[in-house]
Protein backbone atom coordinates (compact mmCIF):
# COMPACT_ATOMS: atom_id res chain seq x y z
CA UNK A 1 0.00 0.00 0.00
CA UNK A 2 1.38 3.42 -0.84
CA UNK A 3 2.59 5.60 2.01
CA UNK A 4 0.05 7.86 3.68
CA UNK A 5 -3.02 6.11 2.31
CA UNK A 6 -5.63 5.04 4.86
CA UNK A 7 -5.88 1.27 5.37
CA UNK A 8 -9.34 -0.26 5.06
CA UNK A 9 -8.55 -2.85 7.73
CA UNK A 10 -5.85 -1.26 9.87
CA UNK A 11 -5.89 -3.97 12.56
CA UNK A 12 -6.64 -7.32 10.93
CA UNK A 13 -6.83 -10.57 12.88
CA UNK A 14 -3.65 -12.57 12.35
CA UNK A 15 -3.84 -16.37 12.25
CA UNK A 16 -1.09 -18.91 12.85
CA UNK A 17 0.52 -20.44 9.77
CA UNK A 18 -0.02 -24.10 8.97
CA UNK A 19 2.97 -26.30 9.69
CA UNK A 20 5.28 -27.56 6.98
CA UNK A 21 4.02 -30.51 4.96
CA UNK A 22 5.99 -33.65 5.74
CA UNK A 23 7.76 -34.98 2.67
CA UNK A 24 7.88 -38.70 1.96
CA UNK A 25 10.37 -40.61 -0.15
CA UNK A 26 7.73 -40.85 -2.90
CA UNK A 27 7.35 -37.04 -2.91
CA UNK A 28 11.01 -36.74 -3.78
CA UNK A 29 11.06 -39.57 -6.36
CA UNK A 30 10.68 -38.18 -9.88
CA UNK A 31 9.66 -41.64 -11.20
CA UNK A 32 6.55 -41.86 -8.98
CA UNK A 33 3.34 -40.26 -10.30
CA UNK A 34 2.48 -37.43 -7.94
CA UNK A 35 -1.06 -36.09 -8.44
CA UNK A 36 -1.66 -32.50 -7.43
CA UNK A 37 -3.84 -32.27 -4.31
CA UNK A 38 -5.58 -29.64 -2.17
CA UNK A 39 -2.64 -29.30 0.21
CA UNK A 40 -0.17 -28.70 -2.62
CA UNK A 41 -2.31 -25.85 -3.98
CA UNK A 42 -2.76 -24.44 -0.47
CA UNK A 43 1.01 -24.57 0.06
CA UNK A 44 1.59 -22.67 -3.18
CA UNK A 45 -0.84 -19.94 -2.15
CA UNK A 46 -0.14 -19.72 1.58
CA UNK A 47 3.56 -18.91 1.36
CA UNK A 48 3.75 -16.92 -1.84
CA UNK A 49 1.09 -14.19 -1.80
CA UNK A 50 0.92 -11.17 0.46
CA UNK A 51 -2.13 -9.06 1.16
CA UNK A 52 -1.95 -5.80 -0.85
CA UNK A 53 -2.37 -3.67 2.30
CA UNK A 54 -0.30 -5.57 4.87
CA UNK A 55 3.06 -7.36 4.92
CA UNK A 56 1.18 -10.53 5.85
CA UNK A 57 0.43 -13.66 3.86
CA UNK A 58 -3.08 -14.54 2.75
CA UNK A 59 -2.86 -17.51 5.11
CA UNK A 60 -1.96 -15.31 8.09
CA UNK A 61 -5.07 -13.21 7.38
CA UNK A 62 -7.21 -16.34 6.86
CA UNK A 63 -8.02 -15.17 3.33
CA UNK A 64 -7.00 -18.60 2.00
CA UNK A 65 -7.63 -21.85 3.89
CA UNK A 66 -6.91 -25.40 2.85
CA UNK A 67 -10.56 -26.39 3.40
CA UNK A 68 -11.53 -23.91 0.66
CA UNK A 69 -9.27 -25.48 -1.98
CA UNK A 70 -10.64 -28.18 -4.29
CA UNK A 71 -8.50 -30.12 -6.76
CA UNK A 72 -9.55 -32.84 -9.16
CA UNK A 73 -6.33 -33.96 -10.82
CA UNK A 74 -8.14 -36.41 -13.12
CA UNK A 75 -10.52 -33.72 -14.41
CA UNK A 76 -7.78 -31.05 -14.45
CA UNK A 77 -9.68 -28.61 -12.24
CA UNK A 78 -8.60 -26.40 -9.35
CA UNK A 79 -11.08 -24.32 -7.36
CA UNK A 80 -10.12 -21.80 -4.70
CA UNK A 81 -12.50 -19.80 -2.52
CA UNK A 82 -10.97 -16.84 -0.74
CA UNK A 83 -12.41 -14.76 2.07
CA UNK A 84 -11.63 -11.01 2.17
CA UNK A 85 -10.87 -9.72 5.66
CA UNK A 86 -13.78 -7.26 5.55
CA UNK A 87 -17.09 -7.32 3.60
CA UNK A 88 -16.31 -4.10 1.67
CA UNK A 89 -12.68 -4.87 0.83
CA UNK A 90 -11.76 -2.84 -2.24
CA UNK A 91 -8.77 -5.13 -2.83
CA UNK A 92 -10.86 -8.29 -3.35
CA UNK A 93 -10.46 -8.32 -7.13
CA UNK A 94 -6.70 -7.73 -6.82
CA UNK A 95 -6.40 -10.56 -4.29
CA UNK A 96 -8.39 -12.91 -6.52
CA UNK A 97 -6.32 -11.92 -9.54
CA UNK A 98 -3.11 -12.53 -7.58
CA UNK A 99 -4.32 -16.02 -6.61
CA UNK A 100 -5.28 -16.77 -10.21
CA UNK A 101 -1.94 -15.51 -11.60
CA UNK A 102 0.05 -17.51 -9.04
CA UNK A 103 -1.82 -20.68 -10.01
CA UNK A 104 -1.52 -19.99 -13.76
CA UNK A 105 2.24 -19.60 -13.30
CA UNK A 106 2.61 -22.64 -11.02
CA UNK A 107 0.39 -25.31 -12.55
CA UNK A 108 0.55 -27.20 -15.84
CA UNK A 109 -1.58 -25.61 -18.57
CA UNK A 110 -4.00 -28.56 -18.51
CA UNK A 111 -5.69 -27.17 -15.38
CA UNK A 112 -8.85 -25.06 -15.47
CA UNK A 113 -8.61 -22.63 -12.56
CA UNK A 114 -11.66 -21.21 -10.77
CA UNK A 115 -11.03 -18.51 -8.17
CA UNK A 116 -13.95 -16.93 -6.39
CA UNK A 117 -15.02 -15.28 -3.14
CA UNK A 118 -16.42 -17.45 -0.36
CA UNK A 119 -20.21 -17.05 -0.64
CA UNK A 120 -21.68 -14.44 1.68
CA UNK A 121 -18.37 -12.82 2.70
CA UNK A 122 -18.19 -9.75 0.43
CA UNK A 123 -20.66 -7.05 -0.53
CA UNK A 124 -19.73 -7.25 -4.24
CA UNK A 125 -18.97 -10.95 -4.51
CA UNK A 126 -21.04 -11.45 -7.69
CA UNK A 127 -19.25 -8.64 -9.55
CA UNK A 128 -15.80 -9.76 -8.37
CA UNK A 129 -16.52 -13.41 -9.22
CA UNK A 130 -17.75 -12.39 -12.69
CA UNK A 131 -14.50 -10.48 -13.33
CA UNK A 132 -12.31 -13.35 -12.13
CA UNK A 133 -14.22 -15.91 -14.25
CA UNK A 134 -13.98 -13.87 -17.47
CA UNK A 135 -10.86 -15.01 -19.35
CA UNK A 136 -10.78 -11.89 -21.54
CA UNK A 137 -11.00 -9.54 -18.56
CA UNK A 138 -8.24 -11.43 -16.75
CA UNK A 139 -6.05 -11.36 -19.88
CA UNK A 140 -6.71 -7.63 -20.34
CA UNK A 141 -5.86 -6.97 -16.70
CA UNK A 142 -2.56 -8.80 -17.11
CA UNK A 143 -1.72 -6.69 -20.18
CA UNK A 144 -1.99 -3.56 -18.03
CA UNK A 145 1.62 -3.01 -16.92
CA UNK A 146 0.68 -1.02 -13.79
CA UNK A 147 -1.79 -3.63 -12.59
CA UNK A 148 0.62 -6.45 -13.40
CA UNK A 149 3.30 -4.67 -11.35
CA UNK A 150 0.93 -4.53 -8.34
CA UNK A 151 0.06 -8.23 -8.75
CA UNK A 152 3.77 -9.10 -8.96
CA UNK A 153 4.41 -7.12 -5.77
CA UNK A 154 1.78 -9.22 -3.98
CA UNK A 155 3.45 -12.36 -5.31
CA UNK A 156 7.09 -11.54 -4.55
CA UNK A 157 6.73 -9.73 -1.23
CA UNK A 158 6.13 -12.87 0.79
CA UNK A 159 8.67 -14.92 -1.13
CA UNK A 160 11.33 -12.82 0.63
CA UNK A 161 9.84 -13.18 4.11
CA UNK A 162 8.09 -16.58 3.96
Amino acid sequence: MSGGARLENANPLIFQRTGERLQTANDEDEDVADPIDDREIFDILSVSINDPEHPLSLEELNVVEQVRVRVNDQENTVGVEFTPTIPHCSMATLIGLSIKVKLLRSLPERFKIDVHITPGTHASEDAVNKQLADKERVAAALENSQLLEVVNQCLISNARTG
